[in-house]
C-alpha cells in the first residue's frame, strides 16, 4: 500500500458528506458538525495562516484541551505544510515556554482565557507573534494587535479551500514534517520527536487493520491530543468515518460515555484501571455473592471471549444480564471495540476484562514510531503480549532484550538534538528503551522500560512495572511505586485509592483529621502491608518488597506525580519523597543489623 499523507485523510473525512463527522457539548448539549461545515472551518482557518505569511515548515503550536477547533486548527496547518507543535494544556508557563522557545514556533492556538494568560505570561521569552483564541474572551488592549478569535476567521474566510491551498496541500510528501510532539518525559527532559506525514499515515494504513470501522460507528475523543496516541486515533477515526465526540476533561468522560454511547473505546490503563476498581467497589453485600458467582461464570467461559466467540451457556447469558451488562452499561453500552495502549495493561487487568466479557485489545508504541509498532486484533489475539508487529515494520530483540524498530513510522530524530538523535539509533535500528521478547508465533512481549528496571546491589534485575500492576487491581491502591534501585531489597511506596480509603476508614471506625493522618494509622498501615504481602506471594524471593511507604497525596498530572498521560513520574516522585524512603531503608538496615 503506498504512504498517504495526513492531507490525504482531511480530503477523504470531508469527501464523504456525512452529516455529523464530530460532536461538541455546549449548553447542556450535543451539537454536531458535518463534513461540509469541517471542510469550511478548515478552510477560513488556512485562509488566515496563509494571509499571515505561513509557509512551509513554518511550527505553530496548540495549546487546548480536546475539541473540534485542535482538529481543525491541526488541519489548517497540515494542509499549508506546515508543522503542528502540539503542547499539553496542564503545562506550567514554563513548560510551555521551554517548547515554545525549542520549537521556535511563531503562532500559537490557545483554548480558553486561562490558557492565553498562560502564554502572555512567557511572550517575551518566545518568538509568538500571532495567538488564536477558540473562546469567545475579552481581550485586554495590549493583547488587540497579536491576537484573534478563532470563530471569527473562520467564518469570514472562503467555504471552500481555494485553487492555490489546494495545490499547495496535495503538494505535501509522505517525507515532509508534520509535526513535532514532545515525549512526556518520565524520567527526564522532554525532546522533540520529528514526525513526518509518513510516518503518521502509514499507521494508520497498516494499525487497525482488522478492525471493522466504518461510518456511523463513534468513539469518545478523550485521551489529550497532545499525546501521539490519541492524534493517531483521531486520524484513524476520520480517515474511516467514525464520528468523533470530544470530552475536553476526563473528568467528564464517565458522563460523556453515558451520553454519547460510543462503539469503540480507546483509553489508557489507568481508565480500564479505573473500571476495575468501580466494579469491585460497587460489589457489596449480597452483590459481592452475586458477583464472586458471575465471576467464576465467567472465568470457565474465558477462553471464548479472547477467541472472540459469544459464551451461549445458561449460566453465561444469566451472569451477563446480572453483572456484565452493568459494567458495559457504565460505558454506555454500545462499545464493540476496547483498545489499550499508552502503557501496559497488565495481564491480571486484561484477565478480569476478560472474565466479564470484554476482550480488551492492548497494543504498544512510542513518540517516536508515530505510535504503533505491535497490537492484539479480533484476528490475531494473544492475552499477556501486545499483539503481532505491523506488516509494515520490523522488530527484531537485541542482545541485552531491548526491543529494536525501523520501518517507515520510526521518526526522523529530536528537533534540535542531533548527539541525543544519534545516541536511539543503531545500524538503522531505532532502539526503544524497551525490554521484551516474541514468541514462536510472532507475538511481542513488554517486559519494562530498560532505564527504569531496578538493579538491586546483590546483582539481581527487578522489572518494577509488572508488580504495581499487580497492585493496582486492589481497589484501596491509587498509584504504587517499587523502589530498590542499588539497594538490597525493593519496597513499595503507595499513594491511595483515597476514596475507597476514608470509606473504609468510616466503616472500620479509624478517625482521621486528614489525609495525612489517615496514612499513619496503624489500621491502615497493617492493611496495605497485608496488599502488599499478598502481591510477594506470587514474586521470586528477590523481588518481594519488605517495606511500604504511604503518602499523603494522590498522584496526578497536575502535581507533577504523573505524566499528562498517567504516566507515573519516577525521578519526580523519588525527589518529593525523598526523606521518607531514605527513613525507611535506613530504619530497614537498622532492623536487619540488630
Amino acid at each position: 500500500m503506498s504512504l498517504i499523507t495526513l492531507n490525504d485523510i482531511f480530503f477523504a473525512a470531508t469527501e464523504r458528506n456525512l452529516d455529523r463527522v464530530m460532536l461538541y457539548r455546549e449548553a447542556g448539549i450535543w451539537r454536531p458538525i458535518s463534513s461540509v461545515g469541517f471542510r469550511r472551518s478548515v478552510a477560513g482557518m488556512a485562509d488566515a495562516l496563509r494571509q499571515w505569511g505561513i509557509h512551509k515548515g513554518d511550527r505553530i503550536a496548540i495549546l487546548s484541551e480536546n475539541r473540534p477547533e485542535w482538529t481543525i486548527a491541526d488541519f489548517a496547518i497540515l494542509l499549508l505544510g506546515a508543522v503542528t507543535v502540539p503542547i499539553y494544556s496542564t503545562l506550567t508557563p514554563e513548560q510551555t515556554s521551554s517548547m515554545l522557545r525549542d520549537s521556535g514556533a511563531s503562532i500559537v492556538f490557545v483554548s480558553t482565557e486561562h490558557q492565553l494568560r498562560k502564554v502572555q505570561a512567557i511572550l517575551p521569552e518566545t518568538e509568538i507573534r500571532k495567538i488564536v483564541i477558540m473562546d469567545q474572551v475579552l481581550i485586554a488592549s495590549e493583547l488587540t494587535a497579536r491576537c484573534s478569535l478563532m470563530d471569527r476567521l473562520m467564518a469570514e474566510g472562503p467555504a471552500a479551500l481555494d485553487s492555490q491551498i489546494e495545490s499547495i496541500a496535495r503538494s505535501v510528501q509522505p517525507g515532509d514534517l508534520a509535526t513535532i510532539i514532545y515525549t512526556s518525559g518520565t524520567t527526564g527532559t522532554s525532546k522533540g520527536a520529528m514526525l513526518t506525514h509518513g510516518n503518521m499515515a502509514s499507521n494508520i494504513n497498516f494499525s487497525l487493520q482488522g478492525f471493522d470501522m466504518h461510518p456511523g460507528m463513534s468513539s469518545v475523543s478523550f485521551l489529550p491530543l497532545s499525546h501521539v496516541t490519541a492524534r493517531h486515533v483521531d486520524f484513524t477515526m476520520l480517515y474511516h468515518g467514525v464520528l468523533l465526540a470530544y470530552c475536553p476533561f476526563i473528568e467528564n468522560l464517565p458522563a460523556t460515555l453515558l451520553e454519547v454511547r460510543p462503539s469503540i473505546c480507546v483509553a489508557v490503563p489507568r481508565v480500564y484501571e479505573k473500571i476495575y476498581a468501580k466494579a469491585e467497589s460497587q460489589a457489596r453485600g449480597f452483590k459481592r455473592r452475586i458477583y464472586n458467582w458471575a465471576l467464576s461464570v465467567g472465568c470457565v467461559q474465558k477462553p471464548a471471549i479472547l477467541a472472540g466467540r459469544a459464551p451461549g451457556s445458561l449460566a453465561w447469558k444469566l451472569a451477563d444480564k446480572l453483572v456484565f451488562s452493568k459494567i458495559r452499561d457504565g460505558l454506555g453500552g454500545r462499545v464493540e471495540v476496547f483498545i489499550s495502549g499508552g502503557a501496559p495493561l497488565g495481564r491480571e487487568l486484561a484477565e478480569w476484562f476478560a472474565t466479564v466479557g470484554i476482550r480488551v485489545h492492548e497494543g504498544y508504541g512510542l513518540t517516536e514510531t508515530a505510535p504503533v509498532i505491535a497490537v492484539n486484533t479480533p484476528v490475531n489475539h494473544r492475552i499477556g503480549t501486545v499483539g503481532k508487529i505491523l506488516p509494515n515494520i520490523e522488530v527484531r530483540i537485541a542482545e541485552d532484550g531491548e526491543i529494536l524498530v525501523r520501518g517507515p513510522s520510526v521518526f526522523k530524530g529530536y528537533w534540535n538534538r542531533p548527539d541525543e538523535t544519534a545516541a536511539v539509533f543503531e545500524d538503522g535500528w531505532f532502539k526503544t528503551g524497551d525490554v521484551g521478547n516474541i514468541d514462536t508465533d510472532g507475538y511481542l512481549s513488554v517486559t519494562d522500560r530498560k532505564k527504569e528496571l531496578i538493579k538491586t546491589s546483590g546483582g539481581k534485575f527487578i522489572a518494577p512495572q509488572p508488580i504495581e500492576n499487580s497492585l493496582k487491581l486492589n481497589p484501596l491502591v491509587g498509584t504504587p511505586m517499587v523502589l530498590g534501585d542499588r539497594r538490597k531489597f525493593a519496597c513499595a511506596l503507595i499513594s491511595p485509592n483515597f476514596s475507597v480509603l476514608e470509606e473504609w476508614a468510616r466503616d472500620n471506625e479509624v478517625a482521621f483529621s486528614s489525609r495525612a493522618d489517615l496514612v499513619t494509622q496503624p489500621k491502615v498501615q497493617t492493611l496495605y502491608e497485608a496488599i502488599v504481602e499478598n502481591a510477594n506471594s506470587r514474586l521470586a524471593r528477590f523481588e518481594t518488597m519488605k517495606r511500604v511507604i504511604l503518602v499523603p497525596d494522590e498522584f496526578s498530572p497536575q502535581n507533577g506525580m504523573l505524566t499528562p498521560t498517567m504516566k507515573l513520574r519516577r525521578r519526580a516522585v523519588e525527589e518529593k519523597y525523598r526523606k521518607q524512603i531514605q527513613a525507611i531503608y535506613a530504619d530497614a538496615e537498622e532492623a536487619i543489623n540488630r
